[in-house]
């Protein structure tokens, strides 16, 4: 890190990418009297950032293995309400944030034994949620189709609306004196001597004591990176659709999850369904068969699906980091920092992602919540990796 973090003077900040994570960040740092410069190659916060669903679901979406993450998850979901709270007082926008809970429900009685065995794993790991007949999920969701025979409910797993939330970030972000620059992309990081410097853009050098990656899925594509800084991000091609409902009589008022679905309802009347899980790369395409499966997963559950209009369809890229988890922190390169990798977890992760690396950039202290998801973690399994095959 530059010596200006941990004195009196603040350092220069140019940040790469402007999805939640940088425009978080970056907001955070100008708010503490940095000078920061958010880069973007597109529009402010349009990709994966516009592209989710904005679920914050720490406890049902918990599989085996992501013991570790789940903790981080856990502490970033407790802070969202009130993280919710203050941006929408700095930036005059309701970020949509709502509580009413989430289910998770079986379509059909084959699916019963997977959802219990999920429900078991969840409960070992101390997680506050409720198993429920197929009746009393339909009690709670009335439109729910007749073969859904047993359900999972979590109070605890909300939703805030992301696009209404990186609307906010945006103008909290310029409202403490950032400056965006879309439409802008970065040539290449300027390293030298193993220290950021800067970034170059439009061919000229703009200095910056911290240089931030938040690029996302294009994070590991970024010129200049050396290899102990290049995080391993790759994309993850996810199709999404949606519909539109009388946000007077909305068909659910839970978040809901099935089999291969999602269905996230919002006050407006918009009905998202997702995604669909694709290792193409930047593949763009929608597809038929994607879309297909969308809508039969979704009509195997909420049947009156089939009577609402199509209002949207699109693509995005998750951020995906080789083990799914996020990359926060410090590098080998000083001055060079990364917040990227967060998989289907980046809406969930914003609070303490924000909050964590731009305290660091500020002190210099990582914060014990992510110590477990620095870059490093990606070299020391290298190292085994070539010890395992010597030996």
């Amino acid at each position: 890190m530059s010596d200006k973090s941990t004195g009196s003077i603040r350092p220069s900040i140019a940040v790469i990418g402007s999805g939640i994570c940088g425009l978080g960040i970056g907001w955070r740092l100008a708010a503490a009297g940095c000078r920061v410069d958010i880069f973007e190659r597109g529009e402010a916060g349009r990709e994966a950032s516009w592209a989710a669903a904005g679920m914050l679901a720490a406890h049902v979406e918990t599989e085996p293995g992501e013991e570790m993450l789940l903790a981080l998850n856990l502490e970033s979901q407790a802070a969202w309400p009130a993280f919710a709270a203050e941006l929408a007082a700095v930036s005059g926008v309701d970020v949509g944030y709502r509580d009413e809970g989430t289910l998770v429900v079986a379509a059909h009685r084959d699916d019963v034994a997977e959802l219990r065995n999920t429900y078991e794993f969840q409960r070992g790991l101390g997680l506050e949620i409720d198993w429920l007949t197929g009746g009393q999920a339909r009690r709670m969701e009335p439109h729910l189709a007749p073969g859904v025979s047993g359900a999972v409910f979590s109070r605890k797993d909300h939703q805030v609306d992301n696009r209404q939330l990186v609307t906010a970030l945006r103008a909290a972000f310029l409202a403490a004196g950032g400056t965006l620059h879309e439409h802008t992309a970065v040539d290449a990081v300027d390293v030298s001597g193993n220290r950021a410097r800067g970034v170059v853009v439009g061919g000229r050098r703009h200095e910056a004591d911290v240089v931030l990656l938040a690029a996302g899925a294009w994070s590991y594509d970024i010129d200049g990176l050396p290899p102990l800084g290049r995080p391993p991000v790759r994309p993850l091609k996810g199709q999404v659709i949606s519909l539109r409902m009388d946000p007077r009589a909305p068909v659910i008022d839970h978040v809901l999850w099935g089999p291969g679905i999602y269905i996230v309802p919002r006050r407006d009347g918009t009905l998202i369904l997702g995604a669909t899980v694709e290792d193409k790369g930047f593949d763009r395409d929608l597809t038929a068969g994607g879309i297909f499966r969308l809508l039969e997963a979704a009509w195997e559950i909420l049947p009156q699906i089939e009577e609402l209009p199509v209002k949207e369809m699109w693509v995005g890229f998750r951020p995906t980091s080789r083990d799914d988890a996020p990359i926060l922190g410090p590098t080998p390169v000083d001055g060079l920092v990364v917040a990227t990798g967060h998989h289907r977890n980046g809406v969930l992760l914003a609070p303490v992602t924000i909050d964590a690396v731009s305290r660091f950039v500020l002190d210099g202290v990582i914060r014990p919540a992510i110590q477990p998801f620095g870059i490093d973690r990606f070299h020391l399994s290298d190292i085994r990796q070539v010890a395992k095959g010597q030996a």
